[in-house]
């Protein structure tokens, strides 16, 4: 049987789609590659957001050429953001890629590896446009106990630094009750959380004819018997509507917490950005959010150094991020990828320049984090246990999870064991800016169907995740590259 690697960039889309195509392979007949030897089959699926997208795509594809050369066999696609824009470019550069898909048609992988052995030669298929949409195709989900639900694909808006919208397309929305049956479907299979995807997630009805739709299947999913945990990224603060605050407030299994990304606090900055709000409407949803939910955790996006920022239009973010608390924020310098408008814009701002924001405002946002993060001291939460969530896990003998607001808890391992899925309450003791502590036994234990679900995979070989000795980033969520846990889709939002 032919094994295969998937390796995943980019954000929680990419994640997802990178399931899909797990789920293709194995249906066409590959395992998921174990052990340490090299797979028949390694898959990159790439992102376009970041500018060294590149470079990290064919740095790894260069160390892969050794062992195609040694290996006649095996095979190797790009598929994903990055191969949607540079298509031939790729097997260009990399001639030894034996095929390139977009990211309209990820279902035709199976079918162009094999048209690749088959012809000897690099299949190159990218299309315009959504074929199917990810969806309904075969699915290997990565956990036993929380998953994905796409609801949208594709983006309507125009930002100017972002390049998504030209290789995703417009926004295709699912029908609601298409939604329902898949994440009906996951909690029969055992899964308590749900996270509900989109590029724009909180756009939602926009293709349907519905503004109001995203609350409404808000509000649907907390009717779904046995769904614990529903969540959401990435919104914009553009769409984000009075009827969705009151929908996370009063559906007790939507989680108090919110990714809304900012981008920038300065106006002038955010118009050059085509962002279509300002820093009045920002904090205004932010202020709506804290009175209708005060334990609500709210995490953002932020730009530093986009064309034209000044030191005033900084201080600005800096403002906002004062005022509004983040509980973390993924912070990024302006990264200029071709394509966009604002790759061409005049001023842009010096490297070092860029540098030094950048510092400032991770310095100030890790100060924040630490301060909220302490006021949780003290207070019982109930902990999604985790798996591979703490790194140093097996050294002190502790196990990792979420509270419901995603902050990231490791507590005592308790007597009794626990599985990924079940819900241990705890007291939290300790605070770090990135992570809470709680040091003293569990004060609860619940097994769940989600703990069931994962005693049951592991109980199947095939089933369990693996690495391969590539030197290869593995799959997963992509890695934080701000001041904090947490995640905000690409950042283009």
């Amino acid at each position: 049987m032919r094994t295969y690697k998937v390796v995943t960039y980019g954000c929680q889309m990419n994640v997802h789609d990178s399931e899909r195509l797990s789920g293709l392979l194995e249906e066409a007949g590959y395992a998921k590659a174990a052990g340490d030897g090299d797979p028949d089959l390694v898959v990159f699926n790439t992102c376009a957001v970041r500018e060294n997208a590149d470079n990290k795509l064919y740095g790894n594809l260069g160390r892969l050429a050794p062992a195609k050369q040694a290996n006649r066999g095996m095979q190797i696609a790009v598929g994903g953001c990055l191969a949607q824009k540079d298509r031939e470019t790729i097997v260009r550069k990399a001639p030894w890629v034996d095929v390139v898909f977009g990211t309209h048609n990820i279902g035709h992988l199976p079918a162009l590896l094999e048209r690749a052995a088959v012809e000897r030669e690099a299949q190159v298929e990218i299309l315009e446009s959504l074929e199917t949409f990810p969806s309904t195709l075969p699915t290997r989900r990565e956990s036993a106990y929380a998953a994905w639900v796409a609801i949208s694909v594709g983006c309507n808006n125009t930002c100017t630094f972002c390049i998504v919208p030209a290789l995703r397309g417009k926004e295709e929305d699912r029908r609601p009750g298409d939604v329902l049956a898949e994440v009906e479907a996951l909690v029969a299979e055992g899964v308590v959380e749900v996270t509900l995807l989109g590029q724009n997630v909180n756009a939602y009805g926009s293709d349907l004819g519905d503004r109001e739709a995203f609350g409404k299947l808000l509000r649907a999913c907390g009717q779904v018997e046995g769904l614990e945990r529903v969540r959401f990224t990435s919104p914009h603060p553009r769409d984000f509507t009075d009827d969705v605050i009151a929908a996370m407030a009063e559906t007790p299994n939507v989680m108090h917490q919110l990714h809304m990304p900012l981008q920038s606090g300065s106006d002038t900055v955010l118009k050059a950005m085509r962002r279509s709000y300002r820093q009045e409407r920002f904090l205004g949803i932010i202020e709506k959010v804290r009175a209708a939910m005060p334990d609500a955790a709210i995490s953002t996006d932020i730009i530093v150094g986009f064309p034209g920022e000044s030191d005033e239009d900084f201080e600005q973010t800096m403002h906002v991020v004062r005022e509004a608390r983040f509980a973390n924020a993924f912070t990024f310098q302006y990264s200029k990828r071709p394509g966009t408008p604002a790759a061409d814009m005049a001023d842009q701002v010096p490297k070092a320049v860029v540098q030094e924001r950048y510092e400032r405002l991770v310095a100030l946002q890790e100060e924040i984090s630490w301060e909220e993060n302490k006021k949780q001291v003290g207070r019982r939460l109930e902990i999604l246990v985790a798996e591979g969530e703490g790194k140093k896990d097996d050294r002190t003998d502790r196990l990792s999870g979420r509270a419901p607001d995603n902050r990231l808890v490791h507590f005592t391992r308790p007597e009794g064991g626990v599985r990924p899925g079940d819900m241990v309450t705890v007291e939290i003791t300790y605070a770090a800016p990135h992570h809470l502590l709680a040091e003293g036994p569990a004060l609860g234990v619940r097994r769940t169907r989600a703990g069931d679900a994962w005693e049951k995979r592991q109980a199947a070989p095939a089933a369990k995740p693996a690495g391969v000795m590539l030197g290869l980033p593995g799959i997963g969520a992509p890695k934080q590259v701000a001041a904090a846990p947490g995640g905000g889709g690409c950042g283009c939002e």
